[in-house]
Order: structure tokens, then sequence, then C-alpha cells
């Protein structure tokens, strides 16, 4: 289902039951979605509704879908991400938190990192929600405190000089440290 690294996008999908003569104005159920397309994400709105509430596409409808796009996607943000997934042994629930730019990329690389570290597929993960952590003192797991010291550096000390001047082939081996 998920075809790329980098592809997935939000959906806000409204859904309701359809209306009846004994329900003539049903609840509106609004849900927000991560999906490769629209499609996906329209199948996923019902799969989470069918267990949620008693409906189903059949007696249902999609009042609207919208694209949620990034505010500042330009900005290095904090995500915090409740999970529920199916693995061999059973259901878990799970707490991650990843440092990236929008919210469909700490999701995708949410998606990465569960199938690298635990097997797990697309549709066996569900995102139960998604916030941006704002606070420095919110933050829990060190892999993501380790990135919040003031003055991070990240030293390159093997560096090559690639200089067009210089000849190709010399007699005394470059220094490469310095």
């Amino acid at each position: 289902m998920l075809t790329a690294v980098g592809r997935l996008q939000e959906y806000q999908i409204i859904g309701r039951h359809l209306p009846s003569e004994a329900n003539p104005t049903p609840k509106l159920y609004r849900m927000r979605i991560f999906a490769p397309n629209e499609v996906v994400a329209k199948s996923r709105f019902w799969y989470f509704l069918g267990k949620l509430r008693k409906i189903k596409k059949a007696n249902g409808e999609i009042v609207s879908v919208n694209q949620i796009h990034e505010k500042r996607p330009q900005k290095v943000k904090n995500f915090g991400i409740w999970i529920r997934y199916d693995s061999r042994s059973g259901t878990h629930n799970m707490y991650k938190e990843y440092r990236e730019m929008s919210r469909t990329d700490a999701v995708d690389a949410l998606y990465q990192d569960m199938a690298a570290r635990h097997r797990s597929r697309f549709r066996s993960i569900h995102i139960l929600k998604v916030i941006e952590v704002e606070k420095s003192a919110d933050i829990r797991r060190p892999y993501i405190k380790q990135l919040l010291v003031k003055n991070l550096k990240f030293p390159l000390p093997h560096r090559v000089n690639k200089s067009a001047s210089k000849k190709i082939f010399s007699s005394s081996r470059p220094s490469t440290f310095f």
C-alpha cells in the first residue's frame, strides 16, 4: 500500500451515517488520516469508523475530504506520535518521537522505523495521535534530547580538498586532517 518514501499526505475526512427518518441529522465524524492518496485515505477512514462506530461504507457517506498542508514546512520541529500496532505476538501501544520538517515526514519516518525495528507493515500500524512538541522540557526520548543542545555541531574532520588548480598526481601524500 505504501509505495515510496516521502509520499504520504495528510487528509482531513468528515463522514457520517446516512440520514434516515429516525435520525435526520446524524453526527459527523472527523479524522486526520495519513495515506499516499485520497482513495486510500477514504478507505482507511471507513476502516477506522467501522471499528469505532456501527457505520460502514454501505450505510454512510463522506461529507468532505481536504488535504492538510504544513503551516511552516521550512522549520525543523519535534513530533510525538502515539500508535497502536499489531505484531506477531499481539497488539501494542507505543509513543515515539521524531525530529522532522513536517507531520507527514515524521509519520513517514515512523513507518520506516517500525518496518526496520519491528518488521511491522503499513496495514498493521494505527496512528492514534500526532502532536508537535513545542517545549524542549516535554521531550521524553534521549535520542531527540541530544539534538537540542545549544551549540550543537557536527564536525567533519576527514575532509579531502578538491582544488582544481592542484595536479592530479602528486609526489607527496595529501593531509586530510586539519
